[in-house]
Formats: C-alpha cells, sequence, structure tokens
C-alpha cells in the first residue's frame, strides 16, 4: 500500500482539497492482488487504490470508457509469428501504467492506452489495422513488433539492436519493470 502511495506522489495525480458544494466525492477502495510466475507460485502482492467508479454517471462524469485489450488469440499469433521468425521476445511491465495517462475524462485505461498509442506513433511505430494494441516499426530492413495487454509489454525483432533501444526509450520515458525474455505471459 505504501509503494501505491508513493507512486501516487511521484506522478503527481492528486491533490488533497475539500469537495465543492453540491459535489458527492467518488470513493475508493483497495484491491489487492498476487502475482504468480509461470510455475503458478505468489511472486509478487501488489495494492491498487481504485475510485469506485460505479458512481459516475455517463455523459457527465464521462463519456467514454473503451480501452483496446489485445485479444489472446492475437498473442498467439504474435507468440507463433516471432517464433518463425527466430525473434527473442521480451516482456517489460509498466510501473503504475493507469497513474502515467493523461486525464481528461476520469477513465485511467482508456488515458493510459492513449498516452502509450501517442508515444509509439511519435517514435514511427504503425499501428495494427485490426488490432489496435499491436505496432511494428521497420527501420533499414530490420522489424520490430510491439504487443500491449494493458500495462503488460510482449516486444521482439529482427535486431537485438533495435530491440535494446526500444527497452531504453521505454525505460526513460516510463516507469518499467524489465522482465526479460519472454518466458510466461497471462498463462500461455
Amino acid at each position: 500500500m505504501h509503494e501505491e502511495l508513493e507512486n501516487f506522489e511521484r506522478n503527481h495525480v492528486w491533490d488533497l482539497v475539500e469537495p465543492a458544494p453540491n459535489c458527492r466525492p467518488i470513493g475508493t477502495k483497495w484491491v489487492f492482488k498476487n502475482k504468480q510466475g509461470e510455475d503458478g507460485m505468489v511472486v509478487r502482492n501488489k495494492a491498487r487504490l481504485v475510485a469506485q467508479g460505479f458512481y459516475q454517471k455517463e455523459g457527465i462524469d464521462y463519456e467514454e470508457t473503451f480501452a483496446p485489450v489485445a485479444r489472446l488469440e492475437a498473442i498467439r499469433i504474435l507468440l507463433a509469428f516471432a517464433a518463425s521468425k527466430g525473434f527473442k521476445l521480451q516482456q517489460m511491465d509498466v510501473k503504475s501504467a493507469f497513474l502515467n495517462g493523461f486525464i481528461e475524462e476520469e477513465q485511467a485505461p482508456r488515458a493510459w492506452y492513449a498516452r502509450l498509442k501517442s508515444f509509439l506513433l511519435k517514435s514511427g511505430f504503425v499501428m495494427g489495422s485490426v488490432d489496435k494494441t499491436l505496432f511494428l516499426l521497420s527501420c533499414g530492413g530490420d522489424t520490430l513488433i510491439v504487443q500491449i495487454y494493458v500495462d503488460d509489454i510482449i516486444f521482439g525483432g529482427s535486431s537485438h539492436a533495435l530491440v535494446s533501444s526500444f527497452a531504453e526509450q521505454m525505460s526513460r520515458k516510463f516507469e518499467m519493470s524489465l522482465m526479460g525474455e519472454l518466458q510466461f505471459f497471462l498463462g500461455l
């Protein structure tokens, strides 16, 4: 819980203020989760402070909530493609991803996706026409593929230098946990 509150402070995502007159603040609650490794053993305990968004009213508090999420079929296709090309896939996790979005409405997953998408497109990536969570970069005959699943990212390419450069770029822009070569992802 302490780490989550530190992330709020570090990312400047909240200010403690008195509620405005005739304003009903949205409540919060703590959500706890055990993160498991490929062997099913707990490798980390996580605590997240979340807004009770069910109090929000569509059209008043927000307009849109949808945030793209990769389908498991798309991830399997990526794994097969990478294997056929001999790519060594890497994995990274964005720490406190939902605190990284620039929010116009209080919809953190959507804001996070928009910020990451903007960063990737400005970096020269092309977004998939069918799968909006798949991004491709072609650079001097080499290819880099990036698949996003909320705050987990799988990436690999035909050039070790290109893969390393992407990992460094992401780490400079966002606080990341680089998890190394892909061993286990969403139970696959």
